[in-house]
């Protein structure tokens, strides 16, 4: 930490804590409902990104009234107190939520930037000192008093702006990234569908006409967070994919190359699928690996697997109710409509820019995202001086 730097509790940066983590419907003279106010839990926080929102629950305005007295606001911190623990999430919605089970909630008070205190609440200094004060063996977890008593290390208002500002800079580019390639996807969909929708043209063959499962192994050693895809961090929703929290245990997986598409084999009612933009990938074997027959079929089996149509033909053979899996021999008969050369070479000339632009899109992604984590530490110790900079 630089010398013109101060130090104070996190307790001292804050305006309010929020912690309801004991609360639940039952106590609360209710119980969950079908839809309305989300209810977010530790599972739901990773930092930087909310995930398995299909596993969030609701309350009604009632029991939202009576579990939320004092609300989260746009710009507010959550933190997950166990199971996981230790993650960090700055909420960047209006949307009114309830703190379920195992998360706080702080207001960072006007004399201090909130984006700096979430930021560096991400660092490895802020992460270590919440870690040494936790508690616990097989689960490790934090209680309030002891996570207000950590420490955080900061410049004077400007700078902490400047600084945030950087890193929110890059956090941004990385979201518009996403809601292009979402976008593109959209319009693969829409153009696919005019051309070959089977419920308005006669279907002319089946999915096994155009691909087949990967039968293709790779060792996980060679996977990284970005190259490897599970259920858990494919996105619902067609949200394509999130880097993995962590790789399998196993020494080999199914492996997946550039053209295949993931689609998640587990609730597909979820609708969860990636098209694969890099040479060397592997997948869980809960998620299948479409490969195409010939690579002129890739961005067409895309559109094939990316219809709301596929999707609910996938879920009519799934089998078991708890935790439906699609039947891989049922998927292959899924009914298409051929297309003939000339009508797959238009689909391409149209399509393929757009797949190849959001691959480009994942890959400064990704080199926008390694770029924050190494700034993150310099300009959070004060290494990189922001001083003189007015941004």
């Amino acid at each position: 930490m630089k010398s013109d730097w101060n130090e104070c509790s996190l307790g001292d940066a804050l305006c309010l804590t929020i912690d309801h983590r004991g609360l639940t419907p039952k106590k609360l003279g209710g119980d969950w409902a079908s839809e309305g106010y989300r209810a977010l839990s530790a599972k739901n926080v990773k930092t930087g990104r909310i995930v398995q929102p299909e596993s969030i629950r609701f309350v009604s305005e009632d029991m939202y009234q009576r579990w939320m007295p004092e609300e989260i606001e746009y710009g507010d911190i959550l933190i997950t107190s166990e199971a996981p623990f230790g993650e960090i999430y700055q909420w960047n919605s209006d949307e009114k939520i309830v703190l379920s089970q195992r998360l706080f909630g702080v207001r960072v008070s006007d004399t201090f930037c909130a984006d700096y205190i979430y930021y560096y609440m991400t660092t490895d200094a802020f992460q270590g000192e919440m870690h040494s004060r936790a508690t616990g063996t097989t689960v490790i977890g934090l209680r309030q008093p002891e996570l207000l008593k950590c420490k955080v290390c900061y410049p004077e208002i400007k700078q902490q702006r400047v600084i945030a500002g950087i890193l929110r800079a890059i956090d941004n580019k990385i979201q518009l990234n996403e809601e292009i390639n979402d976008n593109l996807s959209d319009q693969i969909q829409a153009i696919y569908s005019n051309e070959f929708d089977p419920t308005t043209h006669t279907p002319t063959g089946a999915l096994a006409d155009i691909c087949s499962y990967s039968s293709d192994r790779i060792p996980v050693a060679e996977l990284s967070a970005s190259t490897y895809f599970s259920t858990e961090n494919m996105q619902p929703n067609k949200l394509g994919s999130v880097d993995a929290t962590s790789l399998p245990s196993i020494s080999q997986t199914t492996g997946c190359h550039n053209g295949d598409v993931l689609v998640s084999n587990i609730r597909p009612y979820f609708k969860k699928i990636v098209y694969v933009t890099d040479d060397c990938c592997g997948c869980s074997t809960d998620v299948l690996c479409f490969v195409p027959k010939e690579k002129q079929y890739s961005a067409f089996l895309f559109g094939t697997l990316y219809m709301d149509r596929f999707f609910k033909y996938m879920v009519a053979g799934s089998k078991g109710t708890k935790m439906p899996r699609g039947d891989k021999k049922q998927i292959m008969n899924y009914p298409i409509v051929l297309p003939d050369k000339e009508s797959l070479a238009l689909f391409n000339d149209l399509t393929v820019p757009m797949l190849e632009q959001i691959a480009t899109n994942r890959m400064e992604s990704s080199r926008l995202a390694s770029l924050r984590d190494a700034l993150l530490p310099k300009l959070m110790s004060g290494e990189l001086d922001v001083s003189e900079l007015d941004l």
